[in-house]
């Protein structure tokens, strides 16, 4: 019967994201997958995951029973991981977002340096989206906007040099107007 082949349908889609830089050093990633678990299991995956990637121009594969789209960008590798049955197009739609929404807030500079400089803007980006594997959101423009909200609302002593600049930016901005 054919239905025996087909798996059960699960909110939980996402695996993991990942974003390497060029050398296939790990700038930022979170597993939702517990079969990947330890630190030593993930840092081979993403060597291997690198390894296949680095050079290609595709957006998609399989590696290792896992079902990956990435993209490339200036000094980066973004990945969105799913199992080997899940729609690409849904995994790619979270890599997008991931992708437009950072592009947006750091104003086109989507770089290593300046996702380190503001990594905190990517966990808030990455939470936004996905939560425990779980699709949130995939509209660029509403992560943006909650992760802007959630920033407002961190008090000024836990803020980054960054956030406090812009904040008074904004702020001498609007007062001339």
């Amino acid at each position: 019967m054919v239905l025996e082949n087909l798996s059960v349908p699960s909110l939980y889609i996402v695996k993991s994201i990942i974003i390497l830089d060029n050398d296939g050093n790990r700038v930022f990633a979170k597993y939702y997958n517990q079969s990947i678990s330890t630190i030593k299991e993930q840092k081979e995956f993403e060597k291997s995951l690198f390894n296949k990637t680095h050079k290609g121009a595709g957006d998609v594969i399989l590696l290792d029973n896992w079902t990956v789209v990435y993209r490339n960008n200036v000094d980066l590798i973004f990945y969105v991981m799913g199992s080997i049955n899940e729609n690409e197009l849904m995994l790619n739609a979270v890599l997008t977002c991931l992708f437009e929404a950072l592009n947006a807030m750091l104003r086109k500079n989507v770089e290593k340096r300046f996702l380190y400089e503001n990594l905190d803007l990517v966990i808030l980006t990455v939470d936004e989206i996905c939560d425990d594997g779980i699709i949130l959101e995939s509209d660029p423009i509403m992560v943006m906007q909650r992760v802007q909200i959630r920033q407002d609302d961190v008090p000024l002593g836990e803020q980054t040099v960054s956030q406090i600049f812009y904040q008074g930016l904004n702020i001498l901005l609007n007062n001339d107007r």
